[in-house]
Parts: structure tokens; C-alpha cells; sequence
């Protein structure tokens, strides 16, 4: 790009290059500058294990992508981005060699929990009717909703924490479902809008699953820096910015940072009542994640949880109920909430000369450097012995690591915030325009703002929108299809 921009995107995670795809879409001269080596904040794939061997390094599996109204916009399988689903979306593994197994299917995934078959089906048969529940979610949550009978079933129990949604079902298995759905929310499973999260996540992998990318999950990245840069922008890495400063001139800038990092690069110039705001949000738990490279695939004691592309392990509801609130409460827990992805299952070429991948995280207190990856292994051994025998090679990287690799951690949360209720409809602070800050032609576009985490890039979009609407007087959303910003095909990256 030549000459000055117009726009200036700090931070290339999937949140800010929806925002340069979007300004780009809009004719604007685009400059996005990451701090890192690579692009993609938590949308990464790297040799982590042994060369050859390629590691999601942050978000494995994607429904919320999938379902997202601004890539279905962006047309990524038009860009040359390939989801890969598993036979099986997701399996909870329990002692015994059993598990609860979530297909496409409410009626098949119902069929499996026995006694609970009708009150699961009466539970999110009538949510996975549509795009409806996500297109709500994945609002700013500005404006009604148009009704529909599943907006109406879930704003019944949306709110409520997960041990509430699960008193409905009554075996193991069905409430091991909800609980490690729930889970996702680096919540107390006691406390809500836990029970809203679950409910979402099975609605969404009953609507569009939860697949893996094939190739990795930068491939997703990838195609959204080269539409930015065929449309004229520029993409600069290895440019960290630590003060509003230090940037060139441009009409608006778009932070993809969290608020304690805005903070730091406002300095003094934020008034004090938002600055108090920002300082008062709240992270969640941390997350350490540890990757296995694998002889064969792991030996799951359930068959079906051999066809899982994600599993969640900790046995029943009450088990993982008792390890989260040990977390909030400080602790680690001996017997913890284990998150698996084996993106294989579903994209065989990441095996690489016999070699499997295998993604795994689980929650530990904020800001912690213990490495708890014998916990980690441990638990996938319940449910698969002989797994340990299989392992090549481990990495882990500890919530304070998480923070030092990617600073919109805090703390090690890869949410970007605790998921509270408050912080659900009111990220970071309570204003009607959440992106806009005090400052003028200065944007927030991070998790840190609505709808929050995950690879869907609406928070990104939404504040573009914004600064369109606000700085440049443009009020039609922009068309970012590929006949508008062509790009390159994803394929040809470097996995």
C-alpha cells in the first residue's frame, strides 16, 4: 500500500481482519499491524510437536464460524477453505466405556441417552429448528429480535446456570452432555448464563457441527489477510504498538486488543469514568493447553468416541461441576475438565508420516504457570488406557505462557473475558455503542466486546460497521464476497 491509510487495524486475529475486510469492502486503504511473527491471534496452526506435524495453536473446532453472518458473507469456501466434519460431532466419555455421543441429529443423539431420549429432544429439538439462536448470539444485542419459536425456547433457559438446564434429564450421560458443553464458559457450571452457553454449543452442532479446517485453522486467517491485501492493503507483523502514538495519521483506528491493553495505549487520554470501566472488566479462568503428537490414534475405550472430532472428559456433571468451581476457587484440580479435539478424525492429512495430532486444554486458575499436563494426560488415560504408550511428543503452554504469547490473554483466559451476564450484554463497559470509545475515530473490536469469543469475526465487523456509519458517513454495509475482494486461494499458504 502506498500512502497514508485511512484506516489502521492493530491486532490480525479473526476479530480485526473481519474489520480490515470489512473497511476494505468499503474502498477504504487499509493498514493492519500485528505484533507477532505470524497473523492470526488465536486462529494460528504451527509445528509444535515434531516437524512435519501441524497444531492448532488456539481454536481447534468451529461451529461458530460456520454459523457466522459475516463469513457466510465472505464466502470462505470460495476462498478455497475446506471444513472437515467428523462422523460424530462430539462424545463425553463416563467410566465404564460408555459415553454420550451428540451426531447432526437431535432425534439420533436422543436415541442414545435411553430414558432421557424425549426430555433431550424436548430440550433442543425445538432450538436446532435454524440459523435463529446463532444470528441472536452473534449480535451486537442492540435491537429485538425477530420471534421464532426457538428464540422463544431459548430465551426460557438461556440464562439459567448449567446444573439448572440439567435437572431436566436424569441419566449420566444426558447430563454429562449438558455439563461439558457448559464447560466452554470457564464458569462455575452453579452459576449463569452457563446453562445458555451448553444449550448453544449442542444447538449449534445439531444445526451446522463442530468441524475441524482442513489444513488447520489458519487457513481461515490466511484468506482474510489476502483479501485485505488484494484489495490494496497492507498487512505489517512483528509490530507491536504500545502507545496510540506511535501510530501514522488515519481517520479511524480499530483496536483488536484487550481493555487492559487499551488502557496501557491510551495512557492518560481516556476520560476517567470509561478508563474505571475498563479496569473494573473482568477475565475469566485461565487455560493451559498441551499437545500430543501420537503413534496411532488415541485407543478411546468407546468406540464412538474413536469417530469424535471433540470430546469432553471428566466423567458426570458432578465431577465437572466440582473441578470448575475448584478453579474459580484458586485451585487445580487433581481430576479436571479435559477438552480434546483429534482434528484427524475428520482431516486426514494431518497425519504426517504416521504421526497424529491431538489438541487438548483444560481450565486452571488466572495467571497460572503450573504445568498440569500429567493431569491433562491422566484423565485422557481413564478413558483410553494405553494412551500414554502412544505419546511422541507433548508441548505444553501454561496460562501465564498463554498471556506472554498472546497479551489479549489475560491472565491466560482465551476468552478475552469472564462470559458473565453482565458481560454478555455489556462489553467492556456499559454503553449503547460498546465498539466506540471516548476517543475520537478510536475503536475497540476485540473479544473484549459484543458478541464475544470465538472465531466468528463479528466483533471485528460490528465496530467497522460502526466507523463506517460514524467516521465516513457510509451506511450500507460493504460487499465482502469474493467478486469484491478476491483474495487468493487458501490453499496456497505454507501448511
Amino acid at each position: 500500500m502506498t500512502g497514508e491509510a485511512d484506516a489502521i487495524v492493530v491486532g490480525s486475529g479473526p476479530n480485526g481482519l473481519a474489520a480490515a475486510v470489512t473497511l476494505a469492502g468499503a474502498g477504504l486503504r487499509v493498514l493492519v499491524l500485528e505484533g507477532s511473527d505470524t497473523i492470526g491471534g488465536g486462529c494460528r496452526t504451527e509445528q509444535l510437536t515434531v516437524p512435519g506435524v501441524w497444531h492448532d495453536v488456539c481454536s481447534a473446532a468451529h461451529p461458530l464460524a460456520v454459523a457466522s453472518p459475516f463469513f457466510r458473507r465472505f464466502n470462505l469456501a470460495a476462498r478455497g477453505v475446506q471444513f472437515a466434519h467428523p462422523p460424530i460431532v462430539a462424545a463425553h466419555p463416563l467410566d465404564g466405556g460408555r459415553a454420550a455421543v451428540v451426531t447432526r441429529s437431535v432425534r439420533q443423539t436422543a436415541a442414545g441417552l435411553g430414558r432421557d431420549s424425549a426430555a433431550y429432544q424436548r430440550l433442543l429439538g425445538p432450538l436446532a429448528t435454524g440459523d435463529a439462536v446463532a444470528d441472536v448470539v452473534l449480535s451486537a444485542l442492540r435491537r429485538p429480535p425477530r420471534p421464532s419459536r426457538a428464540l422463544a425456547a431459548f430465551a426460557l433457559r438461556g440464562l439459567l446456570p448449567a446444573t439448572a438446564t440439567a435437572r431436566s434429564l436424569h441419566t449420566d450421560a444426558g447430563r454429562a452432555l449438558i455439563a461439558g458443553a457448559a464447560a466452554h464458559a470457564m464458569l462455575p457450571l452453579s452459576t449463569p448464563p452457563t446453562g445458555g452457553i451448553g444449550l448453544l454449543l449442542l444447538t449449534l452442532a445439531h444445526t451446522v457441527g463442530w468441524p475441524v479446517v482442513a489444513g488447520g485453522s489458519a487457513r481461515i486467517t490466511d484468506a482474510m489477510a489476502d483479501a485485505v491485501t488484494a484489495s490494496g492493503g497492507s498487512v505489517e507483523t512483528g509490530r507491536w504498538v504500545r502507545s496510540l502514538a506511535e501510530l501514522p495519521p488515519a481517520r479511524v483506528v480499530l483496536l483488536d486488543v484487550a481493555p487492559r491493553a487499551f488502557l496501557a495505549m491510551a495512557g492518560d487520554r481516556l476520560p476517567d469514568g470509561y478508563a474505571r470501566a475498563l479496569r473494573r472488566f473482568r477475565y475469566g479462568a485461565g487455560a493451559c493447553k498441551v499437545d500430543f503428537a501420537l503413534s496411532e490414534p488415541v485407543p478411546w475405550s468407546n468406540l464412538d468416541a474413536r469417530c469424535a472430532g471433540t470430546l469432553h472428559l471428566g466423567g458426570r456433571l458432578e465431577e465437572i461441576a466440582a473441578a470448575e468451581a475448584q478453579v474459580a476457587a484458586g485451585r487445580h484440580p487433581d481430576s479436571p475438565y479435559v477438552l480434546v479435539v483429534q482434528p484427524a478424525v475428520a482431516d486426514p492429512g494431518r497425519v504426517h508420516a504416521g504421526v497424529h495430532p491431538l489438541w487438548a486444554y483444560t481450565h486452571v486458575p488466572a495467571g497460572s504457570p503450573v504445568d498440569v499436563a500429567d493431569r491433562v494426560q491422566a484423565q485422557i488415560e481413564r478413558f483410553a488406557p494405553g494412551f500414554a504408550d502412544l505419546v511422541l511428543a507433548r508441548v505444553t503452554r501454561t496460562a501465564a505462557a498463554e498471556q506472554a504469547h498472546n497479551p489479549n490473554y489475560v491472565g491466560g483466559d482465551i476468552g478475552t473475558g469472564a462470559q458473565t451476564i453482565r458481560q454478555v450484554v455489556a462489553r467492556p463497559a456499559a454503553r449503547w455503542n460498546p465498539y466506540r470509545t471516548p476517543l475520537r475515530g478510536v475503536y475497540l473490536c476485540s473479544a473484549a466486546t459484543p458478541p464475544g469469543p470465538g472465531v466468528h469475526g463479528r466483533c471485528g465487523e460490528l465496530a467497522a460497521l460502526a466507523a463506517l456509519r460514524e467516521v465516513f458517513g457510509i451506511r450500507t454495509p460493504p460487499d465482502i464476497s469474493p467478486d469484491r475482494l478476491p483474495g487468493t486461494a487458501a490453499g496456497d499458504g505454507s501448511l
